[in-house]
């Protein structure tokens, strides 16, 4: 399933956040094209299920894990697998820091 995505890392005191989309999603993890993190780092993701998974209208979720592999892919992209540890679902504007 392809989902636009809002990628979220701390590196040291810095803060980095990219947009991208998904190429796959599940329960237990997300697959995307991705800055190479390093595996191991944690990372926040930020998407919208629509209405064709909910059922109900779109729904923001918030994921939070850790990079779990990364591989190279065409023209330097890294594929990024990232377990999910954790998720919350959003309402409004909760996803602005």
């Amino acid at each position: 399933m392809r989902l636009p995505l809002t990628v979220r890392w701390t590196t040291g005191a810095a803060v980095g956040e990219t947009s991208t989309e998904s190429r796959d999603v599940s329960s237990r993890g997300v697959y995307f094209s991705g800055q190479g993190r390093k595996e191991g780092s944690p990372v926040e993701i930020l998407l919208t299920l629509p209405n064709e998974i909910t059922l109900a209208g779109p729904v923001r979720v918030r994921c939070l894990g850790r990079i779990q592999r990364t591989e190279p892919r065409d023209q330097g992209a890294i594929g990024v697998v990232r377990a999910i540890e954790r998720y919350e679902f959003l309402r409004g504007d909760e996803d602005k820091h």
